[in-house]
């Protein structure tokens, strides 16, 4: 079986290197030839391809890039992916995109007789070059069944979600609890800096609290030395929590509370920080 494997930065490379360390054929798109570099360096069957065209040769391909819209220039209309790969193939999107979008990738798959899941991730690029990183799955039970074991190879757990929309959606409030919870950490350290008390000893005292959290564990230490390096970057932040928020106001919820953690991811990129981590929001918390 031969896989392809459009988008190879920090979460696709990791699931492409892991096919490739289990003696799978991929094909391997990106537009840095350093990630490609860095992918083909796994092992001995990965292989570069020239061109997105290329990848039409695959049984199963997968795509892992930033927005909505790229997917959509990618794999979409009369020059796009699909309408060039053979029928019967599998199509798994790792995006993390809108149900809106994963509804018209879906479709379209459908429409030329190609297999589609919506494959969303879990955690970090760490987890992902691991394969521990979680996979929400979404599409029809008879694919998700087929492609399964596929799925084992790049993460775990492997969850059946059902509709591309509840893939979607999971990967989203996800995400947009987990800035929000973030948007608190940085504004109780700011409090905490007002009352004099040092960053590593007040996440210490924390830590012992209903106060704890996976943000807290992971971005508080980063914080307490000033670490901006980016690990989810801000920019990507702000467009999972927009996609989410969009969500949420068209199905008529007001996430009121992870709005004002999508003001200051707003407020973190007019400021110039949106290459560094989420964690810079700290930055425009006074």
């Amino acid at each position: 079986m031969l896989y392809g494997f459009i988008g190879v930065g920090q979460m696709g490379g990791g699931l492409a290197r892991n096919l490739i360390r289990a003696d799978k054929e991929v094909l391997v798109f990106d537009l840095n030839p350093d990630a490609v570099a860095q992918t083909l360096a796994a092992g001995k069957t990965g292989k570069a391809a020239e061109t997105v065209e290329a990848l039409a040769a695959a049984d199963v391909v997968f795509t892992s890039l930033p927005l909505p819209q790229h997917l959509e220039s990618v794999m979409l209309g009369e020059k796009g992916l699909l309408a060039a790969m053979k029928t019967g193939a599998t199509y798994i999107d790792v995006s993390t995109i809108d149900p809106g979008t994963a509804r018209k990738l879906s479709d379209a798959a459908a429409a030329r007789g190609i297999d589609f899941l919506e494959c969303p991730l879990g955690k970090t690029p760490a987890q992902a070059e691991t394969a521990e990183e979680p996979i929400f799955a979404g599409g029809d039970q008879a694919i998700f069944d087929k492609m399964k074991p596929t799925l084992e190879i790049i993460g775990d757990p492997v969850y059946y979600m059902g509709t591309v929309e509840a893939a979607c959606a999971l990967k989203l409030i996800s995400n947009m609890i987990g800035m929000t919870n973030l948007a608190v950490l940085a504004e109780g350290m700011r409090i905490g800096e007002k009352a004099g008390i040092a960053a590593d000893f007040l996440l210490e005292l924390l830590a012992d609290t209903g106060a704890r959290s996976f943000q807290m564990d992971v971005r508080g230490p980063w914080l307490a030395a000033g670490d901006f390096q980016s690990r989810f970057g801000l920019d990507l932040a702000l467009k999972d929590v927009r996609l989410g928020c969009e969500m949420a106001d068209s199905w008529g919820n007001d996430a009121r509370t992870m709005k004002v953690a999508l003001d200051y991811l707003k407020k973190g990129n007019a400021e110039g920080f949106g290459k560094e981590d989420c964690n810079a929001i700290y930055k425009v918390i006074r």
